[in-house]
């Protein structure tokens, strides 16, 4: 297996990413970001450390494979993943603003792969494959389009960032995980196209009943109307009549759960829960890093994540005029990165899509299945009903260590406000 040579200036972005505490420290000593700022070119001169030969399994959002007979389609699998990195030279943010999101982008970038994942699941199908140089579907050019660096693209940078802006986050701030969910469930409610419920789980809680309200908006229009008045002609009257495309039984949801698994370090009783995550069909993977640099966790192997890294700069891209893409640098074309589960900061959102009703009841069961297991601790609470409820603080288990200064800084100074709620 190759790795980047020490002189390399390829830095953060270099697969194995895994433990050197001296790499994170010359990540964090970097000034003006100058090892994030590579070009797509600059990628193809490195060496990227190839996918361990392993009998482990390896898991892709929710999908099984094995690594010493099945490489081609793990490759296949990651490389179809929408890869969101930092651009330069687009229009600028605001009009007056920046043109390059290199050094600030990067939790904004993963919070655009998590979504591109689920609107992927959603138009296309989990099991669609990219191919470099295949005409390619309309709804995948579609999907691309939407998050274009312009303004009137429905989840691009220019979007997200100011939509932070009325947020109290100034374009330029890095974003928690929390704070890009809630700014993506926003910004999908002008999506007319897709019609996502974009729905952000708070305290650690997912309710049922809340959820199945979002995604079929029909029940409370029925609940309003007298029994029999609603119809008129076999379609619904009367002021709590919905519009057409509501009445479906359900929309589409993307369930995102902002989580902190711990204080300074992930808690390694939260471990293997995590990893099952991974491997339900619901799964669109996970958003975190560590404070300041986001990656886009896809699965796992063995005591490995496996994730896309936005941490490389590329010329922005233009729409041709007939609205294709030129798609490539969309697209991770090497090995995965990977880095070992325990180095994973404990702020994090995991995400999950269900197509369907049934795919959500699918979800709840093997959630309540999970959380039954001995193997690890619960990451989150799943309710039948809004209820007053307590977490367990032996459960927790969460305990600073005051015995090292950088770790008890990097507690306390690690994107807290991720947890706050923000107005709509």
């Amino acid at each position: 297996m190759s790795r980047l040579s020490p002189n390399s200036t390829a830095g953060p972005i270099g697969p194995p990413c895994r433990s050197p505490e001296n790499n994170k420290q010359d990540r964090v000593k970097t000034v003006g970001m100058d090892a994030a700022t590579l070009t797509y070119d600059t990628l193809r001169f490195g060496e990227f450390e190839d996918f361990p030969e392993t009998s482990e399994p390896v898991w892709i959002l929710g999908k099984e494979y094995n690594a010493l007979t099945e490489k081609d389609e793990i490759l296949s699998d990651v490389t179809s993943r929408l890869w969101f990195t930092y651009r330069k030279n687009f229009p600028p943010i605001g009009g007056t603003g920046p043109t390059s999101d290199t050094g600030w982008g990067c939790m904004l970038r993963c919070g655009q792969m998590i979504l591109g994942e689920a609107l992927v699941c959603r138009h296309v199908g989990r099991d669609w494959r990219w191919a470099r140089g295949q005409k390619q579907r309309e709804e995948y050019i579609s999907i691309l389009n939407a998050f274009i660096d312009k303004k009137d693209s429905y989840y691009s940078i220019h979007q997200i960032a100011q939509m932070g802006v009325g947020e109290g986050k100034p374009i330029g701030q890095w974003y928690g995980p929390n704070t890009v969910a809630q700014v993506l469930k926003k910004l999908a409610v002008f999506d007319t196209w897709s019609r996502l419920v974009v729905h952000v789980a708070m305290d650690n809680t997912v309710v049922i009943e809340e959820i199945k309200r979002l995604c079929m908006p029909w029940l409370d229009a029925a609940c309003c109307e007298p029994e029999g008045a609603g119809e008129l002609n076999g379609c619904l009257g009367g002021a709590c009549a919905l519009a057409e495309e509501e009445t479906a039984l359900w929309k589409p949801l993307v369930l995102l759960i902002p989580l902190r698994l711990g204080l300074s370090d992930i808690n390694e009783a939260y471990i293997e829960t995590l990893k099952q995550c991974f491997m339900l069909p619901q799964s669109l993977g996970v958003i975190g890093g560590k404070p300041n640099s986001a990656h886009y966790f896809i699965g796992y192997v063995g005591e490995e994540l496996i994730y896309l890294d936005p941490h490389t700069t590329q010329p922005a891209v233009d729409p041709c005029e007939d609205s294709q893409v030129p798609d490539e640098t969309y697209h991770c074309q090497h090995p995965p990165c990977r880095m070992h589960i325990c180095e994973l900061d404990p702020s994090i959102a995991a995400g999950f899509f269900c197509r369907t009703e049934d795919e959500f009841d699918d979800w709840c069961m093997r959630i309540r299945r999970l959380s039954c297991n001995r193997g690890g601790l619960p990451m989150f609470e799943l309710v039948d009903s809004q209820l007053c409820h307590m977490v367990s603080i032996d459960a927790l288990n969460l305990t600073p260590d005051f015995s090292d200064p950088d770790r008890l800084e990097r507690f306390f100074d690690s994107e807290d406000e991720e947890f706050e709620i923000l107005s709509l």
